[in-house]
């Protein structure tokens, strides 16, 4: 089973569209906190969830629950916390919350699903340690970065 992630930043709506669609994704899962801000251009909710839907037939879901929290993202950008206390304290979050209880690997498993924030690589990017973590927890799982 693969599990995608994307990021739309430094992407045109084309090159973001025809990864997904070339990648045969049949559902974007939004792992971003803020998600409906003027800023995200072609990105933002409702107008994705729109695209996403008319143009390509991909399903849109929202998972605030694998966002990190605001404290944690603040604290991270005004470099309070460097990427090895982020990653221990998002990783810390996603036990706290209890997603392997909510997420269920069916999900996954059904159709073809990509990881969406706004990060233009995975490098340093929250919705990669969702992926490694989901990883970790269904063995069988290859991560694809977009």
């Amino acid at each position: 089973m693969k599990i995608y992630t994307i990021g739309y930043t430094k992407k045109s709506a084309e090159e973001f569209f025809d990864l997904l669609e070339s990648h045969g994704i049949e559902r974007v899962l939004d792992v971003r906190l803020r998600n409906t801000s003027q800023l995200a251009g072609f990105s933002k909710k409702q107008d994705l969830e729109y695209f996403l839907r008319r143009l390509l037939r991909i399903e849109y879901y929202h998972f605030e629950s694998l966002a990190p929290t605001p404290e944690i993202r603040k604290a991270y950008q005004e470099s309070e916390m460097d990427w090895e206390l982020y990653v221990k304290e998002f990783h810390d979050l996603l036990e706290e919350r209890k997603v392997l209880e909510t997420l269920h690997r069916d999900f996954f498993a059904e159709k073809s699903c990509c990881l969406l924030c706004s990060e233009p690589t995975p490098d340093h990017c929250h919705r990669r340690l969702v992926a490694e973590y989901l990883q970790k927890s269904w063995p069988d799982v290859e991560v694809v970065h977009l």
